[in-house]
């Protein structure tokens, strides 16, 4: 199995090359299974996972979302992305901390949404959202 920093080397050449297709995986046996499919990389999927552990979007803890991401790395020889909702946090300090601990699972990389989850405020402001 290729080392983190092996996986997280592939991940950047991957960007630097172009295109390529990340699919989502939402337990040990998809990644598994995609890995098989050729795939050069893969992405956790949250909605996907919260679905599986029949909570709603956006409901799964950090604590449990890390594990499960880390999960997904040990499995898989693949680069890993992770999608890590809007980092469980509004403040950019505890987004940081968020993903310091998401980082240490083992990713090569990660996304952050910009929806703040407030209806009546969908979207962080363009300030907000680039400190964070």
């Amino acid at each position: 199995m290729p080392t983190i920093a092996e996986k997280r080397k592939l991940f950047r050449e991957l960007h630097e090359s172009g295109c390529f297709l990340l699919p989502n995986p939402w337990d040990i046996g998809t990644a598994r299974f995609l890995q098989t499919l050729g795939f050069e990389a893969i992405a956790t999927t949250s909605a996907g996972y919260a679905f599986s552990q029949g909570r709603p979007d956006g409901g799964v803890p950090r604590a449990m979302m890390l594990e499960h991401i880390r999960q997904i790395v040990e499995a898989s020889d693949l680069p890993v992305n992770a999608d890590f909702e809007h980092g469980y946090a509004d403040d950019p300090g505890d987004v940081a901390e968020s993903v310091r601990l998401c980082v240490a699972t083992g990713v090569a990389g990660l996304s952050i949404e910009d929806s703040t989850g407030d209806p009546e405020n969908p979207m962080y402001d363009i300030e907000l959202g680039a400190a964070r």
